[in-house]
């Protein structure tokens, strides 16, 4: 068994395909259930026993720094976050990595998947009945995972935290280090990398029933989960849009984001009744859409 030396929370990204919510606060802060996600899991690490939690921050960072009195965690700034993927992130906090959880700041745990000792590396996992976009996982003989595809059916698929002995910490920071200043690593996920070196960075599933770990990637999503998004959406923009086209904002549905020329956020587009919307998130300029154009 091995005893968790900490955690890192990543709350470092845009969480772009969360729009509109994700442009006025970041997406570890908003309140899924009467609780604030990232609170969330700080209480559920703590209560496992694990003191030591540093939380990665990024965009908006200064929104995180309450954390620290309120919460006792060290907040550590990703400067990187912008041009690089959470690969990042990693090497930001290379020097605290040891046996370690690794945690996305959007997730929400029903049930407290935390403990203080932990017998070996693991992803955690949800099992897809059917076609699934999400990236797939085999294992071999022994449990460990031994291939890793994006998109499958039937089969286990990466959701949630993720353990790292100090073993796979010291294997992973080498290769790491080796491939950080290579063009191709900036747009690299830390999974990319680990999924690149299968056969020297021995992890297992960690399987979870599928009511146990959630993640939302848009508003659409969360409102399935919590319900009170359908009518008050917690979005002084989602509010306006409403206002100017004399809906509710329960009639505000299918919000996606969309990106300009530079592969930055520049807006959304939605539906409210059988009309189509674009709003430019710069300019704050609301037009109809046709139906072939969004």
């Amino acid at each position: 068994m091995y005893r968790v030396d900490n955690a890192v929370i990543m709350a470092a990204g845009t969480a772009s395909r969360f729009a509109p919510l994700s442009y006025e606060r970041p997406k570890a802060l908003i309140e899924v259930k009467g609780e604030v996600l990232i609170e969330r899991q700080i209480r559920q690490l703590q209560e496992a026993g694990i003191r030591d939690i540093i939380i990665v921050v990024g965009y908006m960072k200064e929104c995180f720094a309450y954390l620290e009195e309120k919460c006792g965690v060290t907040i550590v700034e990703n400067t990187e976050y912008l041009t690089r993927n959470n690969n990042s992130t990693i090497f930001a906090v290379k020097d605290y990595l040891k046996n370690t959880y690794i945690c996305s700041s959007d997730n929400y745990f029903s049930r407290n998947p935390f403990e203080s000792e932990v017998d070996d590396a693991y992803y955690a996992a949800i099992y897809a009945d059917g076609e699934t976009k999400e990236w797939c996982m085999t294992e071999d003989k022994e449990g460990y995972i031994d291939s890793v595809t994006v998109g499958g059916r039937d089969a286990w698929f990466m959701l949630g935290h993720t353990f790292w002995t100090e073993e796979f910490t010291e294997r992973f920071l080498r290769i790491l280090e080796r491939i950080y200043d290579e063009p191709r690593t900036a747009d690299l996920l830390w999974e990319s990398i680990y999924m690149e070196h299968l056969d020297q960075l021995k992890m297992k599933i960690r399987k979870y029933d599928s009511d146990v770990i959630f993640e939302f990637d848009t508003l659409d999503e969360l409102r399935e989960f919590d319900e009170s998004y359908k009518a008050d959406t917690r979005s002084a923009i989602l509010k306006s849009i409403a206002a100017q086209l004399g809906c509710t904002e329960e009639e505000i549905v299918h919000v996606t984001s969309y990106k300009d020329g530079n592969n930055a956020a520049a807006g959304i587009h939605f539906e409210v009744g059988e009309k189509r919307y674009a709003y430019a998130y710069k300019t704050r300029q609301l037009s109809a859409k046709a139906p072939d154009t969004v």
